[in-house]
């Protein structure tokens, strides 16, 4: 290009005047683009800025101060009599400058010029719809969540002095893990402190970090015949090998976990004992103690997860396996505060010391700032009794859907499946008594506005069932939602 004006500067340069970056550092950053991705190649000579302000339609005194600001950054020099020019030396020929664009100019590239490693064990198993009613796995409904209650605790958390605060490290608040570690005892019968437990995200990034550090490639894995499949994942992409046990109405079959220690080594044994994921039966306490016992005579760690220990309607709640641990075995994983409103929760792990500290070692790197102030909140929130107020509204609406959706869920479908009602927890485990098929009538839900996902049909060999959550749901929502699945049920029998 011999002449600056020949290069079509109103290709590049599109100025935005609702924008509420200023005209001139539009025009700058667009300018430095440009010269990044070589479309104004090193030692190029810029039009004047009379003759640039006339072709972009702005006032001249914005064409100087956006030279002057490249000026200032570095990307261009100036000489009497000569012109504005790129600084720099041009490495690329010809052939190059011209095979830009617009398109190169204006749009981030699509794709990277290197190679990686694509997993396809991580890709997201959770889908979306537009329908107006939803079965989901169990989870909370945050239309019950106190927000103002929440937000005044914030604020007030914000307002007042922050001597407690400070005692803030790379793992978590101090003064919320001692009012947790608290909580622990009490609630789960957990006699530990703050030494023996790590603040984290999500159950999800607890996961992550304690397979980081238990696991290695080609390590086995024991899980239930049917199992969590995120946590399945991330024991997936770490490598292992993951082996199947079945689970009956009294949990996992320890004789078949015993026959299979027996026959090879086993690293860690993934359960769910309050309520097992998915089916929601509960771990007996004869099976807990015989666990405890396999695991100190065969050397494997039960990584416990107790993904709904709050909600618990009929009768106090099973002690965690990690409570009468006293050989160290178990690796005890849960969330807090999972009814409360979303940013309003958090995960937690709890172990031995020693393991501990390799933990913070992890959390360290991935989530080193924490969130200093939310956890302070959750600390206000147990020491002033408001975490067990609020529970105990929530469970009484939670227990008043969960008898009201098996009732119409009995009345409609009782003849073609069947089901316990779950002592807690937020979801339902229904086994069809008939040949049906799943993905059909999911389909058919979802053509009838209601979306039931992929991940909440079990369709084997073995099983033909499916996990339906109903704590989220109101009472109009669950007539409604059981009255679409019930029609279309009946459709494809």
């Amino acid at each position: 290009m011999n002449s600056p004006v020949e290069i079509p500067y109103k290709s590049f340069i599109v100025i935005d005047r609702k924008s509420e970056a200023t005209i001139y550092m539009q025009i700058t950053n667009q300018l430095i683009n440009a010269i990044h991705r070589g479309f104004l190649p090193f030692g190029t000579k810029l039009p004047g800025t009379r003759t640039l302000s006339k072709i972009l339609n702005v006032h001249r005194n914005t064409m100087i101060a956006a030279y002057d600001e490249l000026l200032a950054q570095g990307w261009i020099e100036s000489y009497p009599n000569k012109g504005t020019f790129v600084i720099g030396k041009n490495t690329q020929n010809n052939s190059e400058i011209e095979s830009f664009n617009q398109e190169n100019l204006t749009h981030y590239p699509k794709k990277t010029g290197f190679h990686f490693k694509i997993s396809n064990i991580l890709d997201n198993p959770f889908e979306y719809s537009n329908c107006e009613f939803i079965f989901n796995d169990g989870i909370p409904d945050i239309r019950l969540a106190q927000i103002d209650q929440h937000s005044k605790i914030y604020t007030s958390t914000l307002k007042r002095r922050t001597h407690k605060l400070k005692h803030y490290n790379h793992d978590g608040s101090e003064f919320f893990k001692e009012n947790l570690s608290q909580y622990l005892n009490l609630s789960r019968g957990l006699p530990i402190t703050t030494h023996n437990l790590l603040i984290t995200r999500s159950t999800e990034m607890s996961m992550y970090i304690v397979s980081e550090i238990l696991l290695s490639e080609g390590d086995t894995v024991v899980v239930g015949e049917l199992s969590y499949f995120s946590v399945n994942m991330i024991f997936q992409n770490k490598g292992v090998k993951i082996i199947t046990i079945p689970v009956d109405k009294e949990g996992i079959d320890v004789d078949a976990l015993k026959n299979l220690c027996k026959k090879q080594k086993i690293r860690v044994l993934y359960i769910t004992p309050h309520h097992h994921y998915p089916t929601t039966v509960t771990l007996t306490a004869q099976r807990r103690l015989e666990l405890l016992n396999l695991a100190n005579e065969y050397g494997f760690i039960i990584l416990e997860d107790d993904y709904d220990y709050e909600f618990n309607y009929d009768k106090s709640p099973i002690l965690p396996l990690a409570s009468a641990d006293t050989h160290g075995m178990v690796i005890y994983i849960g969330s807090f505060g999972k009814s409360l409103a979303p940013g309003f929760r958090t995960g937690f792990i709890v172990a031995p010391e020693n393991v501990m500290i390799e933990m913070r070692k992890y959390l360290g790197i991935i989530d080193r700032q924490g969130d200093i102030l939310m956890e302070h909140v959750l600390g206000e929130m147990i020491a002033e009794g408001e975490i067990n107020r609020y529970l105990k509204k929530s469970l009484k609406v939670y227990k008043e859907r969960r008898n009201h959706f098996t009732r119409l869920f009995e009345d409609s479908l009782g003849e073609f499946v069947e089901f316990e009602i779950p002592s807690g927890g937020l979801a339902i485990w229904i086994e069809w008594k008939v040949p049906i098929n799943l993905l059909k009538l999911s389909k058919k839900c979802n053509e009838n506005n209601l979306f039931i996902p992929k991940t909440l049909l079990y369709q084997t060999k073995d099983h033909t069932a499916m996990r339906l959550g109903f704590g989220s749901l109101n009472f109009n929502e669950i007539e409604k939602s059981i009255d679409i699945f019930s029609k279309n049920s009946k459709l494809i029998l």
